[in-house]
């Protein structure tokens, strides 16, 4: 009888002993990922700063605009900083040099071994585009062209691809003409791939430069 109830007392406290092992050492540590404020969920990273992150490699999804980034950097290098194509076009989302002009970078060799001034780059160039193409997407978005659901950020991610003057000519032929860039890649793809994506945030400004 004794040793029964040894055997069970044994087994409980063992039972006990893994089953802490499970327990998070504290269940307050990951307040960061989730807040609850007025009933509307914030998703943050463990910082809040983003320069943090540039020398990650994470395959980020979803639509918030860090998977956007990331979906565009992987179309555009692999998501590789230093990438220099056959055409020439440099970095993580593949900026030609006129283009690096635009944005206020005339250092290429010092832009493609900053992945900081690359993220800065992008962004620039988003809010150049955003401006440029604010009559278009007030017009056209949510609407369908060429079977196409309209949206901002696929808007941008074409512009980024074929410049703004080809996604205006998009529209401007209802879609039925394709506008392709050296590899044969359309900004209707683009269009279609990147869209539905949060970029919201993107403030528009025709005179954008990176600081």
């Amino acid at each position: 009888m004794i040793n029964k109830w040894t055997f069970y007392a044994s087994l409980t406290l063992i039972i006990a002993f893994l089953s802490a092992g499970f327990k998070p050492a504290n269940s307050d540590a990951s307040d960061w990922f989730l807040i609850n404020e007025n009933d509307e969920a914030h998703y943050l990273f463990p910082s809040e700063k983003p320069d943090e992150y540039t020398s990650l490699n994470i395959p980020y999804t979803g639509k918030f605009f860090v998977g956007y980034k990331e979906a565009i950097a992987h179309k555009e290098s692999q998501g590789k900083y230093k990438k220099v194509n056959s055409l020439g076009y440099l970095g993580k989302y593949q900026f030609g040099e006129a283009t690096l002009k635009t944005v206020g970078i005339h250092d290429s060799s010092r832009f493609l071994n900053s992945p900081k001034m690359q993220e800065k780059a992008f962004v620039t160039l988003l809010a150049q585009n955003k401006a440029i193409l604010k009559d278009v997407i007030d017009k056209y978005e949510g609407q369908v062209v060429a079977g196409i659901l309209i949206t901002e950020s696929g808007i941008l991610a074409a512009a980024h691809l074929g410049g703004p003057g080809s996604v205006k000519k998009f529209f401007k032929y209802d879609g039925k003409r394709y506008f392709k860039d050296a590899y044969g890649t359309s900004i209707r793809s683009y269009m279609r791939e990147f869209g539905g994506y949060e970029t919201s945030g993107i403030e528009a400004d025709s005179n954008a430069k990176v600081q």
